[in-house]
């Protein structure tokens, strides 16, 4: 496939908002401004005014004005201010956006694999109340955090929504997540509130979580309450059992009960970086960082990303697959400031069942049911429906659909071209990149810029990203790849790490230390010049580089998910001991169900990367592996086998989520190593 094919253009670009958002910088700052790149070469070399107009633009609401956006001569670490002056609640923007959508119209749809359940704007506003008093009476104060251990729901969104409303700090984890998993992060934090569902449901069966919720409360020991949503019915939850340090175990039903009909929801008015979420590192290597994201740097870009470069407005419907623990899930509920409705979906992608017994169309028959207007999933999710040849559009309506979004992972060439052969023409395919650091994105969707196959279509507006090479060269203009930098300050650079002085130094040696001064971010990239497309090459500390050739790991995946449909996934890993002169390229791979790995696959995988590659890039090593290691939000965990590989004592946390496959690779190493 030719990475440079174009795919999409929008059919009428001067009434997106992200032309509107043009026109009025141009008018108003007398500037030329003729394509997105233009535009974006202006916001970041206008750091303050920029951020002062999206603030304006995507009208956050605030009790008190702004003395300006941020100081532009500050260094990007220490962190520098936001918004000075300015008091805002981060939930109030949320439930009152400036579009002033009806109170009886949506403002969410609660789906899973059986029901639906359609809830009002005054209805959420209504729950938000009884539980944001509930935690006042409880003692909940600005600062306090608040856990969820829950599932993709309204009742999360609920309690995010009352945490924050208060200037209590809101964090959460998938009912999925292992209970040790759940510790290694909340017990660093110590909640004082834990929220929980009695159970969750996927692929049709019933997960019970008393035993996980029981180890979880009784090692919290400043836990005033627990309070357990009846999200599956009939599978009741022994409250006495569960252990609760100064308080007790309680029903949702009987949480609110002491909310008073008299008593009214009241937004906290904070300083603008005061702290709204916890979200955790990966923490292959050890616990997991406590990243702290502030309200407006999250508000004003989620902001940003949803009105002008998605064009998400009121009246529309947006979705995204994904668990309360991912950042995605931030994402998604932010995009109620827009007026929009969100679609909180928990269960299987593929429940329930055709009456064939195939679930490939659980989630176009859910667009077509629902009306979204915005598609988020992963790009893992797309390239199983291309192996499958699962052509959406001649079995389903997906006349509501304008957008589909893809991250966790990038996306090959070949899931764009069959994107628009299975969905249709007319859509918006926004591959995007950011991550947990930053809670949003580095690379966006342009609604003035057309869509290349593997290509993220832009950098983000006011994000001042670059590629440099490994001597802090920018080698942006150059198309050669190279680490993904940031050099100029952003909102949404966490306000801290949760732990102090040593949070501080974490923070610094995190993003700092590589680049002094400088954001480092952690992922490989190349930058279109023809474009201004990004390209996603996978994880800069897993960077491949025999014989001095530096290349991602994601150019081999997508070789191999376009050529072998045989092959499920795979993993590369550079692997190098102390006394080796080079690094050996090892490809492990996972077999499709049915199928068999064979000298003839190893060879065959071997031909095609060097014909779609290079003879660089083929791997010295290919062997089968029966699993590959995951995050608990389904990315591969590369940089965990690296270092087996390489010699490296590993001491694996349990947010790898199948972290007992790592003793395969450590008996691989064993074997090939002694």
């Amino acid at each position: 496939m030719d990475p440079m094919k174009h795919l999409w253009m929008h059919s009428n670009p001067t009434r997106t908002r992200t032309h509107e958002f043009k026109a009025r910088i141009e008018s108003k700052y007398h500037q030329k401004l003729v394509t997105y790149e233009d535009l974006r070469q202006w916001s970041i070399s206008n750091v303050n005014r920029f951020w002062e107009e999206v603030w304006d633009f995507t009208g956050v609401k605030a009790s008190e004005p702004f003395t300006k956006a941020v100081d532009e001569n500050a260094p990007m670490f220490p962190r520098p201010a936001f918004f000075e002056g300015a008091r805002l609640n981060f939930a109030e923007n949320l439930l009152y956006p400036r579009c002033n959508p009806s109170e009886n119209s949506f403002a969410v749809i609660e789906a899973n694999e059986s029901t639906r359940n359609y809830v009002t704007w005054r209805e959420l506003r209504e729950k938000v109340r009884e539980v944001s008093v509930a935690l006042r009476n409880v003692g909940i104060k600005q600062g306090d955090r608040v856990a969820g251990y829950v599932a993709n729901h309204c009742n999360a969104l609920i309690a995010m929504l009352a945490t924050t409303s208060i200037g209590a700090i809101w964090t959460a984890m998938s009912p999925d997540t292992g209970a040790h998993a759940v510790l290694d992060r909340v017990r660093q934090i110590q909640p004082v509130v834990l929220f929980a569902d009695n159970a969750v449901m996927y692929n049709g069966k019933v997960h019970e979580v008393h035993d996980k919720l029981k180890d979880i409360a009784q090692e919290l020991s400043q836990l005033r309450a627990c309070v357990v949503f009846e999200t599956i019915p009939g599978h009741e939850i022994d409250l006495q059992d569960i252990s609760v340090a100064y308080g007790k175990a309680c029903s949702h039903s009987e949480f609110v009960q002491s909310a008073s009909d008299e008593a009214q929801l009241d937004f906290t008015q904070l300083q603008p970086d005061h702290p709204v979420y916890i979200l955790y590192s990966s923490g292959t290597t050890g616990k997991p960082k406590c990243i702290v994201h502030g309200a407006i740097g999250t508000l004003i870009q989620h902001k940003k990303e949803h009105d002008i470069q998605c064009d998400i407005r009121l009246g529309d419907r947006l979705f995204y697959f994904t668990t309360c623990t991912w950042m995605m899930w931030h994402w998604l509920v932010s995009g109620l400031g827009t007026g929009a409705t969100i679609v909180l979906y928990d269960g299987s992608p593929f429940r329930p069942l055709d009456l064939e017994g195939n679930g490939d169309l659980a989630m176009p028959h859910l667009i077509e049911e629902l009306g979204i207007t915005h598609f988020g999933t992963s790009a893992k999710y797309l390239s199983l429906l291309e192996q499958k040849s699962v052509m959406a559009n001649q079995r389903v309506n997906l006349e509501s659909l304008k957008a589909i979004y893809s991250t966790g992972s990038p996306l090959a060439p070949s899931t764009f071209d069959f994107v628009y052969k299975a969905f249709g023409p007319d859509i918006n395919l926004g591959s995007i990149s950011g991550g947990t650091d930053i809670i949003s994105l580095f690379g966006a969707p342009s609604q003035i810029s057309p869509v290349y196959a593997g290509e993220i279509q832009q950098r983000g507006l006011g994000m001042a990203v670059e590629a440099w090479d490994f001597e802090g060269k920018d080698v942006t203009d150059s198309g050669e790849p190279g680490d993904l930098v940031c050099v100029k300050t952003f909102p949404c650079q966490p306000v801290m790490f949760w732990k102090g002085a040593d949070g501080e130094r974490m923070y610094e040696k995190s993003y700092f230390e590589t680049f002094p001064g400088v954001w480092h971010h952690g992922d490989f990239i190349r930058l279109n010049p023809q474009t201004g497309g990004l390209i996603m090459l996978g994880r800069s500390d897993g960077v491949l580089k025999p014989a001095g050739v530096r290349f991602g790991s994601s150019e081999i995946y997508n070789v191999i998910l376009e050529h072998f449909p045989e092959i499920e996934d795979g993993l590369c890993i550079g692997m190098r001991r102390e006394n080796d002169t080079d690094e050996t390229v090892v490809l492990f791979l996972k077999v499709a169900q049915g199928a068999k790995f064979s000298e003839q696959l190893k060879e065959k995988v071997k031909s095609v990367i060097r014909k779609e590659l290079s003879a660089r890039h083929v791997p010295g090593i290919i062997d089968e592996c029966p699993e590959i290691p995951v995050t608990i939000n389904g990315k591969k965990v590369e940089v965990a086998v690296k270092q087996i590989l390489c010699g490296t004592n590993v001491k694996t946390s349990a947010s790898v989520a199948n972290a007992t496959c790592l003793d395969w690779y450590r008996h691989w190493d064993r074997d090939h190593h002694g």
